[in-house]
């Protein structure tokens, strides 16, 4: 096994895909999480505990505190998080999210001499983030063929990105038959610091909609 691929791994459900994903095409895969300010760090201990039972050769949190810039419900404790669908983006959007996670695993790649970068972007079965579609990907991927010493020399980093146009069912079949336990993953917005889920937020309404579409146990350690 010599190609290497970075991982971003929050210890959700659908990075812990995308890590057995990327594991399952045979990469060397180096996991990357990234401690900006969040709610709680119940997700990073899982992603950190995802890494090892998973196979990634390593893992590594990097410290970026974007609550400073407010606006989002997920940094900024005075924002409460919606426990009802909205209209339009929510207020659980942390403003540039994926594309400084995406920044930030593209200037590892480059030192790893990676191959790929692999994040669980999905636009599907998800809140309405504008990066996490396509067209962001797309852009993404664009950025890095310009920006990077390492595809001006004729060695692309792929940005993949292989969950983005499936349904949260699919994900979840296609990481049980990949060996994922999915009571590691923590995916709640406001889960406690045990990892507890509330299952009222959007990302455990998602989630265990997604279990039950699949035909498949949830495994979601409720708090309630």
């Amino acid at each position: 096994m010599n190609r290497r691929a970075v991982v971003l791994l929050s210890g959700g459900l659908d990075s812990a895909t995308v890590l057995a994903v990327a594991r399952a095409e045979g990469l060397d895969c180096h996991a990357l999480s990234l401690d900006y300010g969040q709610r709680h760090h119940a997700e990073l201990k899982a992603a950190d505990i995802l890494a090892a039972r998973l196979g990634a050769s390593e893992h590594r949190i990097m410290r970026l505190d974007m609550g400073a810039y407010t606006g989002s419900a997920l940094t900024d404790s005075r924002i409460a998080v919606p426990e009802a669908p909205t209209l339009g983006i929510p207020v659980t959007y942390v403003p540039a999210r994926n594309t400084i996670m995406l920044a930030l695993a593209l200037g590892w790649a480059e030192v790893l001499d990676a191959d790929a970068i692999y994040v669980g972007v999905n636009a599907l079965d998800y809140s309405g983030y504008p990066d996490c579609r396509p067209v962001f990907v797309d852009a993404f991927q664009a950025l890095a063929d310009v920006a990077t010493k390492r595809a001006l020399e004729g060695h692309r980093i792929h940005i993949r990105a292989p969950l983005i146009d499936m349904s949260k069912a699919d994900i979840i079949r296609i990481g049980t038959r990949l060996g994922v336990d999915y009571s590691l993953t923590v995916s709640c917005y406001q889960a406690n610091k045990s990892g507890l889920a509330c299952g009222r937020c959007d990302s455990c309404r998602l989630r265990r909609q997604g279990f039950e579409q699949a035909g498949i146990p949830d495994p979601t350690r409720y708090g309630h």
